[in-house]
């Protein structure tokens, strides 16, 4: 260690440090630009210049040594007339107008020229005329803004060893580019976005930031898309090394049914995925799944979160995917819990709405048994009629039963024989019993529940099926690959038709349909539809399905407020899942109506941390699974890796799968599964580079 004084004051300080973290980890601001504390010092900007007692020539702090003894002054006339004259050099190429700027208010060099003081405009000005680059994706290049502080440089070569940033020359002007001026996918770049990490000005710029959520969750935003907030990226690279149990830990730490989600989530994680902008979004469900099948349980089994037993009991109504969260974690906090399920089974629609072709039975069994082994009591066949009565037994009630009462809607034949509701219907060919359906189908609807309608009726024999729903088909809420499938499978799939009326007189007959040339919703949220004039026409049928929409099954005799489309009222979806009642909770589908599972788990994670408080404990349900790891940032070179195309997972033929309930997707292969994580951007790993230190940071201390 060395003895140093800076300004007056003492500092003991690691030999050899640079003189200028030296100064900034202990409070003292000396100006800089070209620094930056992960990369190794330049000192090209001389505005950290100090001077050493002893010392003739003012010394660069950056590249300062510091030894013991040092007496340091970083504020005299001398060092303040070198540090503009360097200024001045540096802005004679810079724009003048800080106010066009993306970066105003933000930038360190503005910073930087607030401090030093306002220029003298002594230097002459020159224009560098750059073309700004706007063809790359998610980065913008505009090196008419550049000062040479070859953060940049150093961050794409020193911290990613990718290589592809370098100084070029173009005529007298020294600038950052790609070698030949190369597009950043053809310069094999990773997209990582360290560069706009480190920029000090507006030169390197993130293209599509989202400056209304927190900036981690801007730079992340896969994580930030995902209900539960799982940390997509540490998981897919666990998986790229072929570490399946760590990965499998990292899900497992957020949500309980990886298996499943890896089959049937809606992967809004995917919609957000940065890497849809160099060529396709990442497989993130796909990859989640994988992890999930080759999971061995090392991390997690007997070895999560248990607190002792509180005394609490807590009754958890309806085993969905939100009561089953619930009631793992509130289990996990120590309370005594039973939870109480009106059908045979637990699992909710995972089991008797989303067909079993999509996910096996077996999958959602096994893991409603990792919640079972945990502690939790299941009692099944036992419908709740009266939750306010539970809390003469309970401490705490939780209503989680789903939206399993499909919805008819109001137009003429809409109650004739033959027409039958969405979840009925799912539920009674996920149990064998009689759908009521004949061959000839049609469901109304657009949604995934509409499809997983539609292909049931398929593998039960149907001859011919028809699909139509209000919607244009690019804004259809069914997933892409759903419609195809279907497609592929024979169905007929009609979008943009008003649904005018179920033909019949004693039975369904078929359905009169309007081409719709608009449909928007007004501010009120009802619907505006602009229907084709002279476009009438009629489809045959003997089975009218529904699907536009389901609610939960309850009156209120139960006792409690209900809210619209039957949900049950809660205080706040999010933070106050209390009920018009004390002590009784709601969550899922019951309150904000159909949605998706991991809504669903994401739900009964937050009704479990408000149960929790509400019962004297702290809330915190959080646990970990996997090993605390910081991830290698030094990601290298990839040749071709903006081409490198999304892995498809393994499908089996129409004509193999259309008859049968057999699961017909296989997920990603192993020869492709390692290629497939390995196209994640690892947009993580820019949350680990050290945020700049800026005058701002340092007011305080100086005023002190």
């Amino acid at each position: 260690m060395a003895v140093i004084t800076i300004d007056g004051t003492q500092l003991t300080v690691p030999d050899n440090k640079n003189v200028l973290d030296c100064a900034l980890e202990n409070g003292i601001y000396i100006p800089h630009l070209c620094h930056h504390k992960d990369l190794s010092p330049l000192g090209s900007c001389r505005m950290c210049i100090v001077e050493v007692e002893g010392e003739e020539e003012v010394k660069t702090s950056c590249t300062l040594k510091a030894k013991d003894g040092m007496v340091i002054q970083t504020k005299t006339p001398k060092l303040e007339q070198l540090r503009m004259l360097a200024l001045e050099l540096l802005l004679t190429g810079h724009p003048e107008d800080c106010s066009t700027c993306p970066k105003y208010g933000n930038c360190e060099l503005q910073m930087l020229i607030q401090y030093i003081g306002p220029k003298t405009g002594r230097m002459k000005l020159r224009t560098k005329g750059f073309k700004v680059q706007e063809e790359n994706p998610l980065i913008l290049h505009d090196m008419n803004r550049c000062v040479l502080c070859g953060r940049c440089v150093r961050a794409c070569n020193e911290l990613r060893g990718a290589g592809v940033l370098q100084y070029q020359k173009k005529e007298l002007e020294t600038y950052v580019g790609t070698l030949h001026n190369k597009l950043l996918k053809d310069a094999d770049c990773r997209f990582c976005g360290a560069c706009a990490e480190v920029c000090p000005t507006g030169t390197i710029r993130d293209k599509l930031i989202n400056s209304e959520v927190k900036k981690e969750d801007a730079i992340v935003p896969c994580r930030h898309a995902c209900p539960a907030h799982t940390d997509i990226p540490r998981y897919i690279r666990y998986v790229k090394n072929g570490e399946y149990d760590k990965a499998a830990a990292v899900i497992r730490e957020k949500l309980p049914f990886p298996k499943a989600l890896g089959m049937i989530c809606t992967h809004a994680c995917e919609l957000e995925c940065k890497r849809k902008e160099v060529n396709e979004a990442m497989s993130i469900r796909n990859i989640k799944r994988y992890a999930a099948e080759h999971d061995t349980g090392s991390l997690w089994k007997g070895k999560g979160k248990q607190l002792p037993d509180t005394g609490k009991k807590v009754c958890v109504v309806g085993g969905g995917p939100a009561g089953l969260t619930a009631a793992y974690y509130l289990r996990k906090q120590g309370h005594d819990v039973i939870l109480k399920e009106a059908l045979p089974t637990v699992g909710g629609m995972m089991s008797y709405g989303i067909p079993s072709y999509r996910l096996p039975r077996d999958i959602v069994a096994e893991e409603v048994q990792i919640i079972a082994d945990q502690g939790v009591k299941i009692e099944v066949n036992t419908k709740v009629e009266a939750p306010v009565e539970l809390l003469k037994e309970y401490d705490a009630v939780l209503m989680t039963i789903g939206g399993h009462k499909g919805v008819r809607l109001p137009m003429e034949g809409s109650n004739l024989p033959g027409v039958i509701l969405n979840a009925d219907f799912l539920r009674n060919a996920s149990m064998g019993n009689e759908t009521g359906m004949g061959k000839r189908i049609i469901v109304l609807g657009g949604g995934n529940v509409a499809f997983d309608c539609a292909r049931t009726a398929k593998r039960l024999g149907a001859e011919e099926i028809h699909l139509a729903c209000l919607e244009a088909r690019e804004v259809m809420t069914a997933d892409d690959e759903e419609i195809e499938q279907a497609q592929e499978e024979g169905i007929f799939v009609h979008p943009a038709q008003t649904f005018e009326r179920i033909t019949g007189v004693d039975a369904v007959t078929g359905v009169d349909f309007m081409n719709v040339e608009s449909f928007t919703f007004d501010e009120n949220r009802r619907a505006i539809i602009q229907k084709e004039e002279g476009s009438e026409h009629h489809i045959d049928a003997d089975t009218v399905i529904f699907a536009v929409g389901q609610r939960p099954d309850i009156t209120e005799e139960a006792g409690l407020t209900l809210g619209r489309a039957n949900s049950i009222f809660v205080n706040d979806i999010e933070k106050d899942k209390s009920t018009s009642v004390e002590g009784i909770f709601a969550a899922g589908d019951a309150i904000y109506g159909t949605k998706s599972v991991v809504m669903a788990v994401e739900s009964g994670r937050e009704a479990a941390e408000q149960i929790d408080r509400f019962l004297g404990g702290d809330g915190d349900i959080s646990e970990q699974l996997a090993p605390e790891e910081t991830a290698d940032a030094y990601i290298g070179k990839c040749p071709g890796f903006g081409y490198m195309e999304r892995k498809e997972t393994i499908v089996d033929a129409p004509e193999e799968r259309q008859d049968n309930f057999r699961l017909f997707d296989h997920g990603i292969c192993d020869a492709d599964i390692c290629a497939e994580a390995g196209r994640c951007l690892q947009c993580d790993l820019r949350l680990q580079i050290s945020r700049p230190s800026l005058w701002g940071d340092f007011t305080d201390n100086e005023e002190a």
